[in-house]
């Protein structure tokens, strides 16, 4: 059996653990679990690293258990928070939760064959048969207010301006009854998570301890940070999901080929299923060449082959080339117009009546009336200096008509003035 602590620790996943964890994981197949909390309809990168770690506990022989939180959702979590969050409707976290779940599927093997199948549970199964009086007599005595004061997620938040409600302050007990349910019912012995979630776990080895004498295990990852002090995660647009519809595979492939050299570094052992020795060699090759990006190369490759497909990476990789390549016209005319919007995303726009083009007009008239140009006379000037294309198509006669039927998806038109200056031109 592979150890699993190892292959956490050399890739710089492994932060906290509780005495005995290594040893037990080392002794026999062992059963842990992740919660993800289904606080949006999609998992974001945020969640890759949790995702990871039960892929690498399955990869060493262990069982894999992922619990989605409809219960503690229902409660939300003050860890790492400053401030209450807005509590979501049963329907929105059941919705949200479906979603989740399917895309969790992806990524773990759920095949009842095989002898460490991950599982999946939903932590409202069990808490929603229980009444808040029997919640506090059988499971509350056993864990002191002076215990969960002491908690740094706790403690950060009363003495912060907004407090913290009661709702938020039992998160830790709901938390750790979720380990203990998953031990007697499930004989789970392991919780993992990120590091702010330490205190959460530890309520929860304790409350197994206190209440049925049973011994459990912890191990935490650390939070994933950017070299620049940035949110790791986070894009001009916010979140990067895992879900296309709300990221796409272009959007995520240029997230990662846009990693600072040192998160590179970082993220290529985190993030990446690759052996020790090729990740040597890659950070060997990216050092001192690190104009060449390899490293951000193939982690933007690694990446978005994993969570969405080898036809997705070959798309992004051939839409990345189209504002630096100049042999790309062929690419531009098959995106539709989604894919041709996200990889225009941040070319300056310009509107245009498409009335204008019903008979056609010159590119001199064209490139003058839509701004891209001051005048006519350096419009003129660039177009006879071979200095314009349209649609990656050089036009170098000034008497060169641009008609409709040169528009992509009916409405556009990418105008290159130069090497690097584009324009968008959408005809309303």
């Amino acid at each position: 059996m592979k150890n699993l602590i190892e292959e956490l620790r050399w890739r710089g996943l492994l932060q906290d653990i509780m005495p005995g964890t290594e040893e037990q994981l080392n002794k026999e197949m062992t059963s842990g679990y992740i919660g993800f909390d289904p606080t949006a309809d999609s998992l974001h990168i945020g969640n890759l690293v949790p995702i990871i770690l039960l892929i690498h506990l399955q990869k060493c022989g262990h069982k894999p258990i992922v619990l989605v939180g409809g219960a503690t959702g229902m409660v939300g979590d003050p860890s790492g928070k400053s401030e209450e969050r807005n509590l979501l409707s049963e329907d929105i976290l059941n919705h949200n939760i479906s979603r989740v779940k399917a895309q969790l599927e992806k990524y773990l093997n759920f095949d009842t064959s095989v002898q460490n199948a991950a599982e999946l549970v939903n932590n409202y199964d069990w808490f929603r048969h229980i009444g808040f009086l029997d919640f506090i007599r059988d499971t509350g005595k056993h864990i002191t207010v002076n215990y969960m004061m002491s908690k740094d997620s706790v403690r950060k938040r009363l003495e912060g301006d907004s407090g913290m409600s009661f709702t938020e302050f039992t998160y830790q007990l709901v938390q750790g009854y979720d380990f203990y349910w998953l031990h007697k019912n499930m004989n789970c012995r392991l919780q993992m998570g990120g590091s702010d979630q330490w205190g959460n776990i530890v309520t929860g080895t304790e409350l197994i301890r206190r209440k049925s004498g049973g011994e459990a295990f912890a191990l935490t990852c650390p939070l994933i940070t950017k070299a620049d002090g940035g949110k790791f995660g986070k894009s001009e647009k916010g979140n990067v999901w895992l879900d296309a519809a709300k990221t796409s595979p272009y959007q995520f492939y240029q997230f990662w080929l846009n990693a600072a050299d040192a998160d590179a570094v970082k993220y290529i052992k985190i993030f990446t299923f690759l052996t020790k020795s090729v990740i040597d060699d890659l950070i060997a090759q990216h050092t001192g060449n690190e104009h060449q990006r390899l490293l951000q190369k193939t982690l933007a490759e690694e990446l978005t082959c994993f969570v969405h497909s080898r036809s997705d990476y070959e798309f992004a990789v051939k839409a990345s080339g189209i504002l630096f390549n100049n042999d790309t016209a062929e690419i531009l005319l098959q995106l539709n117009e989604e894919q041709l919007l996200q990889v225009m995303e941040g070319v300056p726009a310009v509107e245009f009546s498409k009335t204008n083009l019903h008979s056609g007009l010159d590119v001199v008239s064209f490139l003058a009336d839509t701004k891209i140009f001051p005048s006519k006379g350096e419009a003129r000037k660039m177009v006879q200096g071979g200095g314009v294309s349209i649609n990656k198509i050089k036009v170098d006669a000034i008497d060169y008509m641009v008609k409709q039927d040169a528009l992509l998806n009916g409405r556009y038109l990418l105008i290159q003035k130069g090497k690097k200056n584009y324009n968008l031109v959408k005809l309303v």
